[in-house]
């Protein structure tokens, strides 16, 4: 069957056979991480989407190819754990765009890309984070920085995606919280699911201002909610979306 379905801005894929591919890829406005091994097919999907416009880039960290966990970054900056070989840094340095800034940080939550979420603006970051960290991240990400749960979770990048259009968080995330969370980040705000109903947002779904990528698994409703949300999609679909919108938020109550 085809690797790649098209439908409209967002792009499904799927790593080896895993639909997870937040967890194997970052993706920002400026560049984007694709996890070294897994197949060419999931490499050229994103190249033949982003080629033309940032740089995509193979990457391990620490020796795993788990790229999408363990970093965070937006146009401005890359952190990536201390547990990054040299020989990583120093590709990762080379490939990048010159004025990305690119840190390796001491951090005991190691699996940055499950406890922080970025876009070029904002932050959220999981409650114990060193003060440090905070410090790094809002200078190297160029970011205001909030600590934050959803939904009780503490790992604010597992369950939840952002851009600079908006943000989807896990589908228990209550509407006092989305607002919350919107105040914060001066985005729309919206709670949705991933690959046929996975709440692990941010380990289904890459996004940034212009395109996004999701699991094999997600379903054309869900496909929709992500295209409306991060405002990929054209005007005559968008009516259709707030009909498909609150039937997938009654599916899930």
């Amino acid at each position: 069957f085809p690797l790649v379905h098209h439908c409209a801005m967002a792009t499904r894929a799927v790593f080896e056979n895993s639909s997870e591919i937040g967890v194997f890829a970052k993706l920002t406005n400026s560049y984007c991480l694709v996890g070294n091994g897994g197949s060419q097919n999931f490499y050229s999907t994103f190249q033949s989407e982003l080629a033309e416009h940032i740089p995509v880039i193979h990457a391990s960290i620490g020796g795993m190819r788990i790229v999408g966990r363990m970093v965070v970054g937006n146009k401005n900056g890359l952190l990536v754990p201390s547990t990054t070989r040299d020989n990583e840094l120093k590709h990762l340095r080379n490939a990048l765009p010159d004025k990305v800034k690119l840190m390796r940080i001491e951090e005991k939550l190691s699996a940055l890309g499950n406890c922080v979420v970025a876009n070029d603006h904002v932050a959220l970051v999981h409650p114990d984070v060193d003060q440090n960290t905070e410090e790094l991240i809002a200078d190297v990400l160029g970011v205001e920085v909030f600590r934050q749960s959803i939904a009780k979770n503490v790992l604010v990048g597992s369950y939840c995606a952002l851009s600079n259009q908006g943000c989807l968080v896990h589908p228990q995330t209550s509407v006092p919280e989305q607002k919350e969370i919107s105040s914060l980040l001066q985005v729309p705000v919206c709670a949705g699911t991933v690959n046929r109903g996975s709440s692990a947002i941010g380990a289904g779904l890459v996004v940034n201002d212009w395109t996004a990528f999701t699991g094999m698994d997600t379903t054309s409703t869900e496909l929709s909610v992500i295209e409306s949300i991060f405002n990929l999609q054209d005007k005559e679909q968008a009516s259709m979306v707030k009909d498909m919108q609150s039937s997938l938020i009654e599916d899930l109550l």
